[in-house]
């Protein structure tokens, strides 16, 4: 007997289980199965209200509905204890009881195994959450730049006049002449100016930061115990890259020897007298992000060549290119403000990267 799709009789005579049996159903996915399903019952004249009959359809929905109401109870569960344990918490600071503020924060760092005395932060909040509340910073430092400058013999007046508080960033190209620091760093050298009760070495001094990116080293002694294959990557082991503020004045002393004040800076500016070294081999660097250091910086390049890549804060999006690229070789000294750029580093060419900086008022 030949059916319609719209007679009701038709319906009745056309059970859902006359479906071909011979039609393969090889879907993994139960929602393109049950879509499947549902299109052959359409098909079969099957309409709305016929589903609502259906005691399995009305399973599935009473259970979707109880999945639903349950989460909503574990989310108000949730919302509610936290919403107590701050209440408990602003108590306890508020009164100072049962136990006082000095007593918590002790308890609280010695929980994660840290000195009260020497930690300036409680919480360390995570980098993304620290960029977004950062102060809004003015788009003159980018606003008509496309290229980083490159100049040499530069007075400390034309310096100061266009580039030391401008925030646009420059190349001094002969930076580092007459400096015998090319000559005398390397890897082998940091790894000899540091006695083994260095500060340094543990980073356990407040002013001593170790920065060891996504490398597997916890301080700067893990860094000096690998092998000199390891260092120079003779091993083929993969490329790494470090960071570390010096606060040892004794090898201060020994690092300056090598190395003087750059001869363009402002004859009234100051400098930091923490050194930032940063030391890697090709094919690594720094991922893109932005300071908090209060002053613009200096970074000269001793060895080994670095390519750096500036991106503009978002709020300067509509005003300045969206990223600027250069490459600083042996000799050279890059001056940038980090703390309104956006800056990346990748070490390139065959040799170790090894750069030494700070920051001038």
């Amino acid at each position: 007997m030949k059916t319609k799709e719209t007679g009701a009789d038709d319906k009745k005579s056309m059970p859902f289980d006359s479906i071909d049996p011979t039609e393969p159903f090889n879907l993994k996915d139960p929602k393109e199965l049950f879509e499947k399903l549902y299109q052959k019952a359409i098909k079969l004249g099957l309409k709305g209200e016929d589903f609502e009959k259906l005691d399995a359809l009305q399973e599935i929905i009473n259970s979707c509905d109880k999945e639903e109401i349950l989460f909503i109870k574990y989310f108000k569960a949730v919302v509610g204890t936290f919403a107590v344990f701050v209440v408990c918490i602003l108590f306890v600071y508020c009164a100072e009881w049962p136990v006082s503020n000095a007593r918590v924060l002790s308890l609280w760092f010695d929980f994660y195994g840290a000195d009260v005395e020497k930690e300036p932060c409680i919480i360390n909040l995570p980098e993304a959450i620290v960029d977004v509340f950062r102060p809004p910073v003015d788009c003159a430092i980018c606003r008509g730049i496309t290229a980083v400058d490159r100049v040499s013999n530069i007075t400390s007046e034309e310096f100061e006049n266009k580039y030391a508080y401008s925030g646009h960033p420059v190349i001094i190209t002969d930076g580092t002449e007459s400096w015998t620091a090319p000559e005398v760093f390397s890897f082998e050298f940091f790894k000899e100016i540091y006695t083994d009760d260095s500060p340094v070495m543990e980073n356990t001094e407040a002013n001593c930061q170790f920065f060891p990116y996504k490398t597997n080293f916890k301080n700067l002694r893990d860094v000096f115990t690998m092998s000199e294959e390891r260092a120079h990557m003779k091993d083929g082991s993969d490329p790494w890259y470090i960071g570390w503020s010096n606060c040892d004045f004794l090898a201060a002393n020994i690092l300056r020897e090598h190395y003087k004040r750059p001869y363009f800076l402002p004859v009234t500016s100051e400098s930091s007298r923490t050194d930032w070294i940063f030391m890697g081999s090709p094919g690594y660097g720094a991922h893109m992000h932005i300071d908090n250091v209060g002053h613009p910086s200096w970074q000269a390049q001793i060895t080994g060549t670095k390519q750096w890549t500036l991106e503009p804060p978002p709020e300067c999006y509509f005003e300045c290119p969206a990223r600027i690229q250069a490459t600083v070789y042996p000799g050279e000294i890059i001056v940038l403000d980090t703390n309104s750029w956006f800056h990346a580093t990748l070490n390139v060419g065959n040799d170790i990267s090894i750069t030494i900086g700070s920051e001038y008022d």
